[in-house]
């Protein structure tokens, strides 16, 4: 079976030639229809359990991909954190030599999750300064909890 890293390169590529086609608002429209129909386990995640569903989804998917990442969630202070020390999706790009990676790849982990997040309630900040490094924040709060 073909891990999902081995599909990182495939989709750099298919984003820029979204972009050559119809320019970003393609690769917008093509991000906000995965977040729309292919979130499913977000979806129940969040819907079920709140911040720890938010814990329970990227526990499971970041270990799948072999993230090197460190999670927490305060429950009291009503905040989830990851942050990503290397992503194996965007460190997989950085270390190809025969491509160059789609240039707004990161921006894609926003587009999927903030307004899913965000359409429970919750406050979703992504930290993308490191990216040039394969590293990434993100903090989803529920300001409905004074911590």
């Amino acid at each position: 079976m073909i891990s999902c890293t081995e599909f990182i390169p495939a989709y750099s590529e298919l984003f820029k030639y979204l972009e050559k086609k119809g320019g970003k608002a393609a690769v917008a429209k093509y991000w906000d229809r995965i977040s729309q129909e292919g979130l499913d386990n977000l979806h129940a995640e969040v819907s079920q359990n709140g911040l720890r569903g938010c814990w329970n989804y990227w526990s499971h998917a970041l270990n799948e991909e072999a993230a090197d990442f460190t999670q927490t969630l305060d429950e009291e202070k009503g905040e989830f954190a990851i942050t990503m020390h290397h992503c194996p999706s965007k460190g997989r790009l950085l270390e190809e030599t025969h491509l160059e990676p789609y240039e707004d790849y990161c921006l894609h982990c926003p587009a999927l999750y903030k307004g899913l997040i965000e359409s429970y309630g919750l406050k979703y900040e992504m930290d993308l300064s490191g990216t040039d490094k394969a590293a990434c924040a993100v903090i989803i709060s529920d300001p409905k909890i004074k911590g």
